[in-house]
């Protein structure tokens, strides 16, 4: 079957770290902001926000706050995606739910975890709508996971309020020039797509699943690892800013609880 160009330009990108000394132009950002917003939403709430981040002094802090990556401060343009369920519900008291709600009997009840789950569902459909509208226009793009991680600092930073959570922070630059793109290999899609059921793998299908991966493991890893497993574990699961994420999280869903709303 014959490849358009929607595939193509899905299966060419590649995460990109090291942009061209050039600005996003405004027609650019405006056409990657309108892909964004049209992404699939439930029940058409758009539930999240974007914050364009341009401000050098800014990147320079999320450079060290997200794990210290100092390619995010030379990104062009950063773009913060957050779970946002204040709106709705600030909307829905300036409109009298309140009243509303217990004229009915009903309880008028702040956000609660599954409110933050279809937030998130919402938010990150609109972030990958802006990553292939960026990769179309020939601009890179890099999702920064850690924007997780300390969620103190990153809430006072952006003055995000209660029922907000910054989800994915998106570096954006145009590739320079004859940019070689490295693609890595996905796991093989027997391991990933099941028909009907979930699939438990076997023993000897997780030993083929990650069989490519087992290829770069290295005996003298700072970790004292003596498999690949034990190696990823350490640098990835089990390291510090994966502790810190966790905490934060944790910190961030005392809020969303399900309170009564005022």
């Amino acid at each position: 079957m014959q490849k358009n160009d929607v595939i193509n330009v899905i299966q060419n990108r590649v995460s990109l770290r090291s942009y061209a000394e050039k600005e996003i132009s405004q027609e650019h950002l405006d056409m990657i902001l309108d892909c964004a917003i049209a992404a699939p939403t439930a029940g058409n709430q758009m539930l999240y926000s974007v914050i364009v981040i341009k401000d050098e002094q800014t990147k320079e802090k999320l450079s060290k706050s997200c794990d210290n990556q100092p390619f995010i401060a030379k990104a062009p343009v950063l773009l913060l995606f957050v779970a946002d369920q204040r709106k709705w519900f600030e909307y829905y008291k300036q409109n009298g739910v309140l009243e509303f709600a217990n004229e009915k009997g009903l309880l008028f009840e702040a956000p609660q975890e599954a409110d933050l789950i279809l937030a998130c569902e919402d938010t990150m459909a609109a972030a990958q709508n802006a990553v292939i509208a960026a990769e179309s226009l020939g601009i890179g793009s890099c999702y920064i996971g850690d924007i997780i991680e300390h969620y103190e600092y990153h809430k006072d930073l952006f003055q995000l309020p209660d029922y907000v959570f910054p989800l994915a922070l998106l570096c954006l630059g145009y590739y320079k020039e004859n940019y070689d793109r490295v693609h890595r290999k996905r796991f093989d899609k027997k391991f990933v797509v099941f028909e009907e059921t979930y699939h438990c793998l076997t023993p000897e299908e997780y030993q083929e699943m990650f069989a490519e991966h087992e290829k770069t493991y290295s005996p003298h890893n700072p970790y004292g690892a003596d498999n690949y497993a034990k190696m990823f574990y350490a640098r990835k699961t089990g390291a510090a800013f994966s502790k810190e994420m966790a905490r934060s999280v944790r910190v961030a869903l005392k809020n969303w609880n399900g309170a009564l709303y005022s």
